[in-house]
């Protein structure tokens, strides 16, 4: 049946007809529940928690709960999930907080892995992985098809660029640029995410672009202005990559000069 007996579900929350809720499960009065999406047994849903459609949610999690943030005086904010999510046991959720916009929001097609943590206002694009045990801090941003290895924690503010990925047991005090590998304590980039951007699709001709980006970020010893002004010369000489070339310059044009990038 579409909501378990033993599960306890607010009058006020809105759970559409075709979701389903595990037993002993707990939904609060601010909770939107999509289509087809499944909430496994012994989970607990509060706050302003909005879940799309066609999500699959296992036993254990915590979703929309206030923020661990001393700051927090009970402001109205947001959980936001998208659609087709895979989050798995004992995930931990928080809503948004007043200084960070308000709203802690995950995408579509993302596998989010056991005991993953998603403090307030966090950022998390679209078909990404975390593994088991990935922890954010606090307005983290984690873009669209990156990938995070088991135990990698992720300081406040700091942001994770699209297609990049993180080894087992990285810890990420700056800026991870798109396409970067990293590696370390604290963490230090290793090379480009080549294999995972062939397994995408990506071009000879846009891997080439890639690697030219690395070439100006990491081996050629200039300034990070200089390298991002290099590297949006890529775009004119190879025009099948100018979007991955505008990504990597939007990027760092928005890098912070107390963050930094990993090195």
């Amino acid at each position: 049946m579409p909501i378990h007996p033993t599960a306890i579900v607010d009058p006020q929350a809105q759970i559409d007809a075709t979701a389903s809720i595990g037993p002993y499960t707990v939904v609060g009065p601010g909770v939107r529940i999509g289509a087809r999406t499944t909430v496994g047994p012994h989970c607990v849903i509060e706050g302003r928690t909005t879940i799309g459609d066609d999500n699959r949610i296992f036993q254990f999690c915590s979703l929309g709960a206030i923020p661990q943030d001393k700051k927090y005086a009970g402001e109205p904010c947001e959980l936001v999930i998208g659609n087709r999510n895979t989050i798995r046991e004992f995930c931990t959720f928080n809503i948004g907080s007043p200084g960070g916009g308000g709203i802690t929001r995950v995408g579509d097609d993302n596998w989010l892995m056991a005991y993953v943590h998603l403090a307030h206002d966090c950022v998390v694009g679209s078909n990404t992985i975390m593994a088991n045990n990935s922890q954010l801090a606090g307005h983290v941003e984690v873009g669209d098809w990156a990938i995070l290895g088991g135990f990698t924690v992720v300081h406040q503010f700091v942001r994770i660029g699209a297609h990049g990925m993180t080894a087992m047991c990285s810890l990420l005090f700056a800026d991870q640029p798109p396409f970067v590998m990293s590696q370390g304590q604290p963490a230090q980039a290793r090379s480009m995410n080549f294999e995972g951007l062939r397994r995408r699709g990506f071009s000879p001709a846009r891997i080439s672009a890639v690697k030219a980006m690395h070439k100006a970020l990491y081996r050629d010893g200039v300034t990070l202005e200089e390298a991002r002004q290099r590297i949006g010369e890529l775009a004119s000489g190879t025009p099948e990559a100018a979007a991955d070339v505008q990504l990597m310059t939007d990027f760092l044009a928005a890098v912070g000069p107390q963050r930094g990038i990993v090195r």
